[in-house]
């Protein structure tokens, strides 16, 4: 346990492993254009995307999240028993019930374990907020070793007549183990403006509209609509003010991070977005190219990029923040 600057204790946080799963159907912006008979390089310019990856058949979330899982288990030299929480940080679930988190226990084989698992959901920020929440587990002293995994499948809920919205969405998971031996958060924050709530919205798998009284009702609603111009105005509106509260938790300033992790959300938002609150481009880890927007799991992914890339090293302080639906606010700062 260490103190900070205004005399409060940390929790030990450390990230002891990462790892992450791509689903093996890789489609090239090449591909988008042929599909909507835009003309060559369309995508490439528009989006700034050159790929990204579709799940299909038997890459499930739950079995796309073990995957990732089994590999940051094994970075982190620890055995799926010695887990003592496993949440499950998805930005939409494989089912509504029981949890994504449950699934994954299983396939760990973990099923008799009595380990506990379950859903943390803020969208494309649940796994900053599972972050937060598994440390303050381990300050209180209820957990030490816990797993945290986001794997989403956007590709599902796509509707190409709206293909600006649909052409920047990839499949995907990624997880993190993080252990009671560390450094620890140096500040959290998360904050939302429910003025957006409009802007980002996935209607169907509630109760709100069923299947079983509508069915036609039911079909449509199960398509994520996205109005990103709207989205961008709340977020530009709020996020300059929110960094400034965040990094004030421990007297830190933007100068002092070492590596910039941001939610992937689009191409337009990573190189204006950032520019406009003074972030340092050199040491904003961008994937969106590569992989698109993955909604909760463009985060891990990121950072378990970053930790591969070795661009995040030992010590260096980390910014973990980005945006959700909502409209929703988050980030936190570690010690890696």
């Amino acid at each position: 346990m260490t103190i900070n600057k205004n005399g409060t204790e940390k929790s030990g946080l450390r990230i002891a492993g990462t790892g992450a799963f791509l689903p093996k159907k890789c489609v090239l912006s090449s591909d988008i254009d042929n599909m909507l008979g835009w003309p060559a390089g369309t995508t490439e310019n528009r989006f700034d995307l050159t790929a990204r990856y579709v799940a299909e058949g038997d890459e499930t979330s739950s079995y796309m999240a073990e995957q990732a899982a089994l590999q940051a288990l094994d970075a982190a030299g620890i055995a799926p028993q010695d887990l003592d929480l496993i949440l499950g940080a998805c930005g939409v679930m494989e089912q509504v019930i029981p949890s994504t988190a449950t699934l994954v226990q299983h396939r760990l084989g973990l099923g008799k374990s009595g380990i506990p698992a379950y859903d943390v959901n803020a969208t494309c920020l649940s796994f900053i907020q599972a972050l937060d929440l598994a440390a303050m587990k381990i300050q209180l002293g209820l957990a030490r070793n816990v797993l945290i995994f986001s794997a989403d499948i956007a590709s599902v809920g796509l509707d190409w007549k709206e293909p600006d919205v649909a052409a920047i969405f990839g499949d995907g998971a990624a997880a993190v183990v993080l252990t009671a031996d560390g450094d620890g958060l140096l500040a959290s924050r998360f904050e939302t403006y429910s003025e957006g709530r409009d802007a980002c919205v996935l209607a169907g798998g509630g109760t709100r509209i069923s299947a079983a009284v509508d069915p036609v009702a039911a079909a449509e609603a199960s398509y994520f609509r996205m109005n990103g111009q709207a989205a961008f105005r709340v977020t530009a509106r709020y996020l300059p003010r929110f960094l400034k509260r965040l990094f004030a938790q421990d007297g830190l300033n933007i100068a002092d991070i070492d590596c910039i992790i941001p939610h992937q959300a689009s191409g337009l938002s990573l190189t204006h977005g950032l520019a406009r609150v003074g972030l340092d481009p050199d040491k904003v880890i961008q994937t969106f190219s590569r992989f698109g927007n993955q909604i909760a799991t463009s985060i891990p992914m990121a950072l378990h990029t970053a930790i591969c890339e070795k661009r995040l090293q030992r010590n260096d302080l980390v910014l973990l923040a980005g945006t959700s639906a909502g409209i929703s606010i988050g980030g936190v700062v570690l010690r890696y």
